[in-house]
């Protein structure tokens, strides 16, 4: 085990990283910032406005994004989680894929800023995440969307949080997605990040990141083989068929492909996957930083939650 998959030193570590990550959120503009990110992609306006998401685990901040119109009749709705490795509270990162949505979908867009560790460990994301989508399916008529009309999405760890809400709708009986989008995810924390394997010698994620992620989210290795945080692992062998259509994006040098693509496989196989997109020559986290890529893939995100609407919720496998 290295130094930094021990429980109390990545704890140290995460919390130093959240403490980076405020301080360049705070900065008048420039790479990193808050503001920085909300410029990001201005062909896609929109209005927002912020509200509160009661949960068992406290309130959860969200901004919604509302596409152009009356609002007659309500649009759908598209809930995103964004990513961090369940450790950095980046909603604003987020930002230009939900604008992206709203306009190009036609949807209004929460993004929600849920809890992370190692404050909140696992499995508080998750089901933090699920009582979200519940409460959005609940309370379309008070806030301008058509809760029946409801898609998930995220991005890395945001992915996987959007994995583990179709999977407790499934096992809870609801509430109905039409979509889960799964841009780059997380699905395999059972297997350490050291015996995983990319496309490429030096990986944006590294294994000494994914030793900080993974032992501040779940501290006890012997938890990391559930179902809500390890879905693409060989030892989760639960009956999928009903889960929600699945829209897989990878990336081709990503550390986390391999388990994207045995996620997607798996999907294939319940009935449940409309589409796998791979991003050839790109890493993890490659949109963040590259704007003609994101032009390219959002939009096709876009598109996904759109049909998935347009279509019922049903488009059938690919």
């Amino acid at each position: 085990m290295s130094l930094l998959a021990r429980p109390a030193v990545a704890t140290l570590a995460a919390k130093a990283m959240q403490r980076i990550a405020s301080v360049a959120s705070r900065r008048a503009g420039g790479p990193g910032s808050a503001a920085g990110w909300r410029a990001r992609l201005p062909e896609y306006a929109c209005a927002t406005h912020e509200l509160t998401v009661p949960t068992a685990y406290g309130p959860a901040r969200a901004v919604l994004y509302l596409p152009a119109g009356d609002g007659t009749p309500p649009p759908p709705v598209h809930v995103n989680f964004h990513g961090g490795g369940y450790v950095l509270p980046q909603i604003e990162l987020d930002d230009a894929l939900c604008r992206c949505i709203a306009v190009a979908a036609g949807v209004a867009v929460l993004n929600v800023d849920y809890v992370v560790a190692p404050q909140h460990p696992f499995p508080a994301p998750p089901r933090q995440a699920y009582e979200i989508v519940r409460w959005v399916a609940e309370h379309g008529g008070e806030h301008g969307w058509d809760g029946d009309r409801l898609s998930v999405g995220g991005q890395s760890a945001g992915g996987g949080l959007a994995a583990a809400v179709a999977r407790q709708a499934l096992e809870e009986g609801g509430p109905s997605i039409a979509l889960q989008v799964l841009h780059y995810p997380p699905l395999d924390l059972a297997t350490a990040a050291r015996d995983k394997r990319a496309a490429i010698a030096r990986p944006l994620l590294r294994p000494w990141m994914a030793d900080i992620f993974d032992s501040a989210y779940i501290p006890d290795p012997k938890r990391r083989a559930d179902r809500l945080a390890s879905p693409a692992n060989p030892s989760d062998t639960a009956d999928l068929r009903g889960i929600a259509p699945a829209f897989v994006v990878t990336a081709e040098f990503d550390l986390l492909k391999s388990e994207g693509v045995a996620y997607a496989d798996r999907l294939r196989t319940a009935g449940s996957l409309v589409g796998h997109h791979d991003v050839e020559g790109a890493d993890h986290g490659y949109d963040t930083g590259d704007e003609a890529r994101a032009r390219e893939v959002y939009p096709l995100i876009a598109a996904r939650v759109r049909q998935a609407f347009a279509a019922g919720g049903s488009e059938g496998a690919a």
